[in-house]
């Protein structure tokens, strides 16, 4: 008899806050339904990504009508669509519209667990009155996700603005040298401001789940 290639794990949430998310980059669609249909049966909602909008045509109708699917982020939340339960207070600050995709890809991760947050779009330093005319906004968040390509400056100026944590996250965006996001990276870690977290490149999920690992820790009465 041949195994499932896959095992889901059902009590990640329990243990970690965060549920399982289903990466769909390397799966084949038939191992993608699979896994849908096994979280359909438990009534488990579920946040996919790195879902080509090629794969998601290929899912039966059957089971494609039970996701709310956004081909922008590659991403698709299985079950109940949360409605978000606090006011903002995460804001996701973008260089450019070139890194909206990884923007919408943390943005669906915080949505799907049903968590407000400001949009903040186009404020790259190439243009720095733009991020200044925005400050007094990003200021009043408690987490920001700051996504940029190319040279990546945007953490390192807001680092020097702002107090909250913030969580950079390098795109693949950018000319030549910029190799993929590969410079992007290197700048952000290379970062004079201090206390700068930075996860991998394009990883707007990541960059959410951080964000999420951060408030509840700092929800009070949470352990210190």
């Amino acid at each position: 008899m041949v195994s499932k290639s896959f095992q889901l794990d059902a009590d990640r949430s329990s243990r970690t806050g965060l549920d399982e998310a289903i990466f769909c980059a390397h799966k084949t669609t038939n191992d993608i339904v699979k896994i849908m249909q096994s979280l359909l049966e438990r009534k488990t909602r579920a946040l996919f990504t790195r879902l080509s909008q090629v794969k998601f045509e290929q899912i039966p109708i059957n089971v494609r009508t039970e996701l709310n699917y956004d081909p922008f982020s590659s991403t698709a939340i299985l079950g109940t669509m949360l409605e978000p339960t606090n006011e903002p207070n995460i804001a996701i600050v973008s260089a450019g519209t070139s890194d909206l995709n990884v923007v919408t890809e943390a943005a669906r991760t915080l949505i799907y667990y049903g968590k407000g947050y400001v949009d903040i779009n186009d404020v790259g330093v190439a243009g720095l009155w733009r991020l200044l005319q925005r400050i007094d906004d990003i200021k009043k968040m408690d987490v920001v996700i700051a996504v940029a390509g190319m040279d990546a400056a945007l953490p390192t100026v807001l680092g020097g603005l702002i107090p909250c944590p913030i969580i950079g996250v390098p795109t693949s965006v950018g000319y030549g040298v910029a190799d993929s996001g590969s410079t992007a990276l290197n700048s952000m870690l290379a970062s004079c401001s201090s206390g700068l977290s930075v996860v991998n490149i394009d990883n707007g999920y990541g960059a959410a789940c951080a964000a999420l690992r951060i408030l509840q820790i700092a929800k009070p009465g949470s352990d210190s």
